[in-house]
């Protein structure tokens, strides 16, 4: 197809770090419990990476990526790399490196009775005061979450971790070509939340790059022979001071002499397109999935001596490249660039799962229609294959074409039905009877909760019965009938625990979901499911997306009897538990066959139908969670119109057949909302719950500064860390939520579900939150 003298190379911006088994979550979990030294856990690591970089050289790639890897996360991990740990945790310098990092990441209580596998690096309580886990958001529009740098007038910068090196060392003992990768400057600041008012912290710029210039300076001296410097915010709408502070800091990094490859992803440049192209680097890898229109452009802007990396393989979907449609798009490209071309996957492939050489459940069709981390890698290498007009690629071609026409005639994704509903969905399907200030009073009069009602968002421990139960039935080994007994147990022990604390509004605990999105889609036709596609979420968070391949549509009902099971328990209000249409829109791999808005407002009317059917049971408190609605949002502001109005629309479709006084909840966590609260009030749930303990209430004086004009639950304690905060610290953050909205309309809730939490740590916590509320009810 093109000459064979212009030399293509492969690679790939990261890689999925869990291992093809989980084994880093296991690892991870055992060195918590004390049962898996440091030593151990940084063998495991070791050989993960080994693995990961002979997958990526035998899959035909030019260089491995070193430096991806982490125990928790890649955020954090420069943390550490730039010696900019929080004050506030007090470090001293004779505790372990790992020990810190993970009190970053999950926080220290204090106590002189703490975990002893809580990874704070030492047990003295009385030299470690509780200190928080570092706020954690979502990474750009994705599911993975990052902990959140903390920066202040006196942050200070240094070369102060090793890791990144001796990562870089591994791989060139191994003999691989090594890029090493790294979270750019101005990323790492913006991706930063400053802890002083008024403060900027794009000044500290002048403080970090000499450091980012040692770090190259030691990458040149390793011998590695190109340095990834991640740039995503290019694919923003940057304030002036940002764009402008990109030419003279990359000036600056460009001195080193090491080769820099310039990465964006996620995004269009826009506007930044002829900024990136004119920066000082050797070359430029852009987001040929995300932005295809943008690849002529650049391939004509940027200067012929720089390479251009193109992702053009979906390093955030599992569908096949079409790998023709791949190779019309590079051919014009390879042309253009005389030997300066490298393909990629478009960002890395964290976000999608390991391989599916395990997947031997899924029927041959689907499996046909997909390609994960693994495949992609081969995918890359039939491209450069074809391009260089290597014989070699001709079958894999074949193979691509023939799964791609299966998928398109295959009668499994069209279900005329749904498609007729849609069409004919009547005006007003997204509107409450009433308004507001009438449901409220409809529903007060009907639950009579006191002041400060409290609650939980959902999911109660998954204990070890729990899921010994369920891999029992999945294996066979346990029936049907025994496997619900089982299951009504657990939830009537949930129940019990609930009442025993005092709490308001119960809920029945989720003992039989395996996932709040995956227990859905297991019951909706149009989707499919792995059983080995995890993806990390966040530390040793695995989650296993659904494949929305085809139309959806509710067969039966999916919570119902469950939670009438939970109601005849209690003579306390039930809460119906259901994932809103946007969050298992966005936790699933969608389908790229028609606009998501269509699938999302599919997905709505199946949510609508169980709504429907849970009031007509006799449950008057239903929560829809919408966690993901925030991370949904375009990462261009000139997108986000369009993206809201269909978003918000598919949830109060979702929630709107119902009567004034039964009374819709919404949860939202772990992103930022401010900037979308006009949109979150056109949801017009009753009560929202939202995610504020890590952000010690600062995400809510957004909703009060809007006066938000429903109820409001702001989380008190954080979920994701062992720690269990005492009772005043939660009255201080009532305190707080009180000053901003008004004590009427508050609720007091954890800041998320306490599925990953143990009975003894939920139960204390649980405990000191009720004592808070009651303390509340007293003063207001």
């Amino acid at each position: 197809m093109t000459n064979t003298n212009k030399t293509i190379s492969t690679h790939i911006p990261g890689f999925p770090r869990i291992g093809a088994a989980r084994e880093l979550k296991f690892a991870l979990e055992r060195n918590w419990r004390g049962e898996l030294s440091d030593a151990e856990l940084e063998d495991v690591g070791r050989d993960l990476r080994a693995r990961h970089w002979a997958l990526q050289r035998d899959a035909g790639l030019d260089f491995v990526t070193a430096g991806d890897f982490a125990f928790y996360d890649q955020v954090a991990n420069h943390i550490q790399l730039l010696g900019c740990e929080p004050g506030r945790y007090g470090f001293q310098p004779d505790q372990p490196q790992l020990g810190r990092y993970f009190t970053m990441a999950r926080g220290r209580s204090g106590s002189a009775d703490h975990d002893a596998g809580c990874g704070c690096g030492a047990h003295d309580a009385d030299a470690l005061p509780a200190a928080a886990a570092l706020e954690m958001t979502k990474w750009f529009d994705t599911n993975y979450h990052y902990l959140v740098p903390e920066f202040t007038p006196e942050t200070a910068f240094a070369l102060a971790c090793e890791r990144l090196f001796d990562e870089v060392a591994e791989a060139q003992a191994l003999g691989h070509a090594v890029k090493a990768a790294l979270i750019g400057p101005l990323t790492f600041l913006w991706l930063g939340k400053t802890k002083a008012d008024g403060f900027d912290r794009l000044s500290l710029l002048d403080k970090l790059l000499p450091v980012y210039g040692q770090i190259l300076d030691r990458l040149k001296a390793q011998g590695v022979q190109w340095v990834q410097i991640d740039e995503p915010i290019l694919g923003l709408d940057l304030p002036a001071p940002w764009r402008s502070a990109f030419e003279n800091s990359y000036w600056q990094l460009n001195q080193v002499g090491v080769p820099l490859l310039l990465a964006t992803y996620f995004s269009p440049l826009e506007e930044n397109l002829s900024l990136a192209c004119r920066l000082p680097v050797a070359g430029l890898h852009v987001d040929g999935v995300r932005a295809p229109q943008e690849l002529t452009s650049i391939a004509d802007w940027l200067p012929v001596h720089k390479v251009l990396s193109v992702g053009i393989v979906d390093g955030r979907n599992i569908w096949r490249t079409d790998l023709d449609a791949a190779l019309a798009v590079l051919q014009p490209i390879v042309d253009k660039r005389a030997g300066k071309l490298w393909l990629s996957s478009s960002c890395s492939l964290l976000h999608v799962p390991f391989t599916l050489a395990a997947e031997t459940a899924l029927d041959a069709e689907t499996r046909s229609w997909l390609a994960f981390a693994t495949e992609k890698l081969a995918e890359l290498n039939t491209l450069k294959q074809a391009l260089h007009a290597d014989a070699g690629a001709d079958a894999a071609l074949a193979t691509s074409r023939a799964a791609l026409a299966s998928r398109r005639a295959s009668p499994r994704v069209h279900q005329q039905a749904v498609r007729d509903r849609l069409e004919h969905l009547p005006a007003g399907a997204d509107q409450r009877r009433a308004h507001f200030a009438e449901r409220q009073a409809a529903q007060r009069a009907r639950f009579r909760l006191p002041n400060f009602p409290t609650t939980t968002i959902g999911s109660f421990p998954q204990t070890p019965a729990i899921r010994a139960a369920r891999a029992s039935f999945k294996r066979g080994d346990l029936s049907l009938t025994d496997y619900e007994a089982a299951m009504r147990a657990e939830i009537a022990d949930a129940v019990q625990r609930q009442e025993a604390l005092g709490l308001d509004v119960l809920v029945h605990g989720e003992a039989e979901r395996n996932d709040m999105v995956e227990y859905f889609g297991e019951q909706l036709a149009g989707f499919a499911f792995t059983q080995h596609g995890w993806v990390q979420s966040y530390g040793s968070r695995c989650v296993k997306p659904p494949i929305i391949y085809g139309d959806v549509s509710r067969p039966h009902a999916m919570t119902v009897s469950w939670t009438v099971h939970a109601q005849s328990l209690t003579g306390k209000p039930m809460k119906g538990m259901l994932t809103g249409p946007i969050t298992i829109l966005q936790w699933s791999f969608v389908r790229d066959d028609q606009p998501r808005a269509r699938t999302a407002l599919q997905i709505a009317l199946a949510i609508r139908d169980e709504v429907a059917d849970l009031e007509q049971a006799g449950i008057g408190i239903i929560q829809i969670d919408e966690p993901a609605v925030r991370e949904g949002l375009p990462l261009r502001r000139s997108r986000w119109t369009e993206y809201l109005d269909w978003a918000t629309h598919a949830f109060r479709v979702s929630a709107s057949a119902v009567g004034d006084a039964t009374q819709i909840h919404t949860h939202m966590c772990y992103a930022e909302f401010n900037d979308i609260l006009p949109q979150i009030a056109a949801m017009d749930a009753d009560v929202i719950t939202i995610e504020t303990s890590r952000s010690d209430m600062q995400l809510l004086n957004g909703f009060g500064q809007f006066r938000y004009p429903n109820e409001i639950g702001p989380g008190v304690y954080d979920i994701h860390s062992p720690r269990v905060p005492d009772q005043q610290e939660m009255v201080r953050l009532l305190h707080k939520a009180s000053a901003v909205i008004p004590p009427a309309n508050l609720w007091v809730n954890p800041d998320c579900g306490l599925k990953t939490r143990g009975w003894v740590e939920t139960e204390s916590a649980l405990r000191n939150m009720v004592a808070a509320a009651h303390q509340l009810r007293a003063i207001y």
